[in-house]
C-alpha cells in the first residue's frame, strides 16, 4: 500500500461552494458516473454524527446477526464511503464496484453535491442526526487524528470555523436541515444519534423494519449487544485500526473516541456555550428539528 507522503494535511476545495477534503473534491467528476442499483441502501450523516454505528447495525441486520460474517472485511469495505478517495487506496467507488448486492453505502455529502442517480431511482436512505455540540467536538478530535484535513488549529478557532460553516462537508445546519426536508418526497428514515444511545432495540428495530428485513427477538438483542460502543471500539473490523497511521494516527486520537452525548460540556466554556447557543437560534429558527444535547 502507498502511503501518503508530504501530502497530509492539505487545505479544503470548494465543490460548488462546499469545502471539501482535497482528495475527495478531486475524484467528484467520477462520481457522476455512479449508477444506484435498485436494492441499494444510503446511510447519510454529517460527519461524527454515528455513521460507523449505523453501518455496522445495518451489515448485521443484512447478515441476520451472524457477527463471523460481520467480521470478513472492514468496515469501509463493507460497507464503501462513496466519495472517498485517498492516494494508496481503493476508492470509494472502486470498492463499490466489487460490492455484491444489495450494497450499503455511506456518504456524508450534502444533498446538493448527491450523485442524481440516488435520487432518481428512489434509493432506500438513512439519516443520522447528532446534536451539533457533540458533533464539533468530536469532529475538532477527529481533525487531529484523520490527515486528510487541514490542520484544526485551536479548540477556540476550530469552534469558529464549524460555525461559520468552514469544515469539511460545510454547514452542519444546512446538512440537517436540507436532509430533513427530503424526507417529505423521499423515502427517507431520519434518525437521532441520542435516541439511538437512549433506546438502541427500538432504533434498530425501526432500522430493519425500514430495509425491509424484520428481526427476531434474539436476533435484534444479539445486535444490540454487538453493536455497543465498547464491543465496535474493541472490534478492529468497525474501529478503523486497519488503516496506515498516515491516513488516521490513533497515537494522537482513537477514531472511536467516546461516543457520548453531552461530552461537549467538558470542552465548552461558558462563553463559548453562550455565543454557540445565540448562533444556533438564528441559524435553526423556525425549524421543526429538536435535539436533545444530554441524556
Amino acid at each position: 500500500m502507498e502511503l501518503i507522503q508530504d501530502s497530509s494535511r492539505p487545505p479544503l476545495v470548494p465543490v460548488k461552494g462546499i469545502p471539501i477534503i482535497k482528495y475527495f473534491a478531486e475524484n467528484f467528476e467520477l462520481l457522476k458516473d455512479f449508477q444506484a442499483q435498485p436494492d441499494d441502501v444510503l446511510i447519510s450523516t454529517y460527519p461524527k454524527s454515528g455513521t460507523t454505528w449505523v453501518s455496522e447495525i445495518l451489515d448485521m441486520i443484512f447478515h441476520g446477526g451472524d457477527q463471523e460474517k460481520c467480521q470478513r472485511a472492514p468496515i469501509y469495505i463493507r460497507v464503501p464511503f462513496l466519495e472517498f478517495n485517498v492516494p494508496g487506496v481503493p476508492t470509494g467507488l472502486e470498492t463499490l464496484q466489487e460490492t455484491p448486492a444489495p450494497r450499503i453505502i455511506k456518504t456524508h455529502l450534502p444533498l446538493s453535491l448527491l450523485p442524481q442517480t440516488l435520487l432518481d431511482r428512489k434509493t432506500k436512505i438513512i439519516y443520522v442526526a447528532r446534536n451539533a455540540k457533540d458533533v464539533v467536538v468530536s469532529y475538532f478530535n477527529f481533525y487531529k487524528m484523520a490527515k486528510v484535513h487541514p490542520d484544526p488549529g485551536t479548540w477556540e478557532e476550530f469552534l469558529e470555523t464549524f460555525m461559520a460553516g468552514k469544515v469539511s462537508y460545510g454547514s452542519w445546519y444546512q446538512h440537517v436541515l436540507e436532509w430533513w426536508e427530503l424526507t417529505k418526497r423521499h423515502p427517507v428514515l431520519y434518525l437521532f444519534y441520542e435516541d439511538i444511545k437512549k433506546d438502541p432495540r427500538k432504533e434498530i428495530q425501526k432500522i430493519a423494519e425500514f430495509v425491509g428485513r424484520p428481526l427476531p427477538e434474539d436476533v435484534l438483542d444479539q445486535i444490540v449487544q454487538k453493536t455497543s460502543f465498547k464491543k465496535m471500539q474493541e472490534n478492529p473490523m468497525a474501529n478503523y485500526s486497519t488503516l496506515p497511521d498516515d491516513i488516521m494516527d490513533h497515537s494522537i486520537c482513537p477514531f472511536m473516541r467516546k461516543g457520548a452525548t453531552g461530552d461537549w460540556k467538558n470542552v465548552f466554556t461558558v462563553a463559548q456555550n453562550e455565543r454557540f447557543d445565540a448562533h444556533y437560534e438564528r441559524k435553526m429558527a423556525g425549524s421543526e428539528l429538536h435535539f436533545y444535547n444530554e441524556l
